[in-house]
């Protein structure tokens, strides 16, 4: 099981959006940044102190492959959940864990710990 862990959100949708951030709080990480829009999104991503990102696919109408860009260029772990399937990333992206929409908590912390292997997750805060 990972520790306390910080999350970078975006997802355009803001029901859902709380709905994981809920999700994550109760599995015992904390959301630090969140996003519902590509421009705003890319410069969390940049700029936010997080330990890993949860990505939807279609930010309103707009991919979000440019913000999975950059959070993989700083070397930090990221995964998707949407709706849609992996078709529709660019083909760099499609080896990245997705989570199907609507998400479980289970499914949810069986994704983080996937992420984050026992041990592995001892990150200061």
């Amino acid at each position: 099981m990972a520790g306390r862990l910080s999350v970078f959100l975006v997802e355009d949708e803001a029901l859902i959006r709380m709905m994981i951030a809920d999700m994550v709080e109760e599995l015992g990480h904390h959301v630090v940044a969140e996003a519902d829009n590509v421009r705003d999104a890319s410069a969390f991503a940049m700029t936010a102190q997080y330990d890993f990102a949860i990505l939807d696919i279609n930010l309103m109408g707009v991919y979000v492959d440019p913000v999975a860009d950059l959070i993989e260029r700083r070397g930090k772990p990221f995964l998707f959940a949407t709706g849609y399937g992996p078709e529709l990333l660019p083909s760099l992206l499609r080896r990245r864990p997705i989570l199907r929409k609507p998400i479980s908590i289970d499914q949810l912390k069986a994704m983080i710990d996937s992420l984050f292997p026992e041990g592995a997750a001892k990150v200061p805060h």
